[in-house]
């Protein structure tokens, strides 16, 4: 198992991307209408050959996963790509079996399922916060490998990133949600409390990737600090993981408009439309 890279500001990696100059908002959204066309594709092969893909996002809070997750929904069909990020347990779930809540929102065949934060949650905001025992973590720790192993032999295709912010960087997405009024619910308290608690989270990261880093379902690490570029990197390396075909059906033709055979519109009065403001 390689070693991973920490996330420090002072990380070598994270120096020469602030050397980078920043992507042209020509050549992103040029870049990423081909990803999209690309991941287009993907979708109807997953369909097509009845494959179940997970992919799990995982990382700092602040660090870019539902930005990706958006560009990769952004042109899919709802019925085959579907996001799952689930909120805080109940009291009936936090009795159950700890895996149970997630292996329901599982894929069936032809499916692709994004986690917006899985059950790596024991992992880092439970073993951080305190919301689970040490033998409930210790136990993660041990089950967790095993059950990605049986999914993968079950033949579904376990694909999970991480994405890495710098420190610095992190501060100045949290400034720009507090003064952002349509971005202050991003900020909740368990937020502004990892912020407080850097190392720790850094500690449990790198014990989580100690345990979970299996040759079955590797860790793919983003380099998250310049989001454009994180986007268009991660689904570059997803489609890079799924071999596919294009099916691209041959152009369509419209059906002539059925022809009005007596056909008469209820009065427009009969109707309550919106009102137009604009």
């Amino acid at each position: 198992m390689g070693k991973k890279k920490n996330e420090s500001k002072t990380d070598p990696e994270k120096k020469s991307q602030k050397n980078q100059k920043k992507l042209k908002r020509k050549f992103y959204e040029k870049e990423l209408r081909k990803l999209q066309v690309e991941l287009v594709k993907l979708q109807e092969w997953i369909k097509h050959k009845g494959l179940k893909v997970v992919v799990i996002f995982e990382g700092r809070d602040a660090a870019g996963k539902g930005g990706v997750i958006k560009r990769i929904t952004q042109t899919l069909n709802p019925r085959i790509c579907r996001v799952v990020a689930l909120g805080t347990p109940t009291e009936k779930e936090k009795t159950q079996w700890y895996f149970q809540r997630y292996v329901q929102h599982l894929p069936a065949a032809g499916e692709m399922v994004l986690f917006d934060r899985s059950w790596y949650n024991r992992a880092g905001v439970e073993r951080v916060m305190g919301f689970c025992t040490e033998e409930e973590y210790k136990e993660f720790l041990r089950s967790c490998p095993e059950f990605e192993r049986m999914l993968v032999r079950s033949g579904i295709i376990l694909i999970k990133y991480y994405f890495s912010v710098s420190d610095e960087e992190q501060e100045r997405r949290f400034q720009a949600r507090i003064h952002d009024r349509t971005k202050r619910w991003k900020l909740s308290p368990m937020d502004l409390e990892s912020r407080k608690r850097w190392v720790e989270y850094s500690k449990a990261k790198d014990e989580m990737f100690a345990h979970t880093d299996i040759k079955q379902a590797p860790w793919y690490v983003v380099n998250a600090d310049d989001k454009k570029r994180a986007r268009l990197n991660t689904i570059h390396h997803l489609l890079s993981l799924i071999p596919y075909e294009d099916l691209t059906p041959p152009p369509i033709k419209l059906p002539p408009r059925q022809k009005n055979k007596g056909y008469i519109r209820p009065p427009i009065t009969d109707q309550t439309f919106v009102p137009e403001v604009y």
